[in-house]
């Protein structure tokens, strides 16, 4: 039984279907990526399980409770950072830690030294008693954080955690997710930059209209798409025959060429195999190389492949 399990989760506004029956689970040590194009039901699915919404069939159990039935245990064993900045401009930094810890119930001296580590985690401490307008945007986005985790919760969810800042800021909260994660929490991340969650997500969840029509590491999401790769050869001039050759070899999945037929895109099933052949090809018919390029599966592509939109369409 993993950390979070999703059973038939269903949300519902009037007659609209907006999160269409979720069965999945999020194992315990996992940092878990969320994707989907907008409106695809990330956020509706986030509050869910958060309990800032109901549902409206089927269940989450974190941990083991029930959304449904335990919901304040639920919450306790959750940090959430919202997209939206929920700090007060008008406390200082440990007043907003301070504020959160209370709401978690934690007492005195154990209050004081979780707000300190929070603040010490984020890189904030020296800052703890300015106020939030003081800072830049990245810090804004590392206080979110610290409110959120100052309980040492088993799981964070991260929900666009790195908009509108700096890629210092961003690395920083990169590093942050990594580290939170290596002291044993499990982090559901959602973004909009495919970067971020190609480098440190360990598995991937792909919504789409309310459905997830896809869960795995990265590399089995490729193999679910069947997504190969492509050999980019550009040669001195164009050749028939070894066109022809190319296309009927069967490791090859497609040929494309440009208007001058000086460039080749070949798309194979397995490269490392079928290069030499395709390289024996092009030198039998007198071919001069003139280079070769590589272009791998990656997460973008998959993306698209599988939504037919990009991760930041609107």
């Amino acid at each position: 039984m993993g950390l979070i399990t999703f059973r038939d989760v269903v949300k519902k506004y009037d007659t609209s279907l907006i999160v269409n029956y979720l069965n999945f689970k999020i194992e315990e040590g996992e940092i878990f990526g969320l994707l989907g194009p907008n409106g695809a039901g990330k956020s509706t699915t986030i509050n869910m399980l958060s309990g800032l919404l109901e549902l409206s069939g089927g269940d989450i159990a974190v941990d083991g409770r029930s959304i449904r039935k335990q919901p304040l245990e639920v919450k306790r064993r959750i940090g959430l950072v919202p997209q939206e900045l929920a700090i007060y401009e008008t406390l200082t930094a440990r007043e907003n830690v301070t504020f959160f810890a209370k709401l978690y119930g934690l007492p005195g001296k154990l209050l004081r030294e979780r707000v300190d580590e929070a603040l010490r985690f984020v890189g904030l401490l020296d800052r703890a008693k300015d106020k939030p307008s003081t800072y830049s945007g990245g810090m804004k986005r590392r206080l979110n954080i610290a409110c959120a985790i100052m309980h040492r919760p088993k799981l964070i969810i991260m929900d666009e955690p790195t908009v509108g800042i700096d890629p210092q800021s961003r690395n920083h909260i990169l590093e942050s997710v990594r580290e939170l994660n290596r002291l044993g929490s499990t982090v559901i991340y959602t973004s909009h930059y495919m970067e971020e969650v190609d480098a440190i997500c360990s598995r991937i969840g792909i919504l789409d209209q309310g459905k997830l029509i896809a869960v795995g590491t990265k590399e089995e999401l490729k193999r679910q798409a069947g997504q190969a790769e492509r050999l980019v050869f550009e040669i001195d001039r164009r050749d028939e025959p070894a066109l022809a050759e190319m296309e009927g070899h069967p490791g090859v999945k497609r040929v494309e060429e440009s208007d001058d037929g000086r460039t080749l895109i070949v798309t194979v099933k397995d490269s490392p195999s079928i290069l030499q052949d395709l390289l024996f090809i092009i030198q039998k018919h007198g071919i001069a190389l003139r280079q070769l390029t590589r272009i791998e599966p990656n997460l973008e592509s998959l993306f698209l492949q599988m939504t037919g939109r990009t991760l930041r369409d609107e």
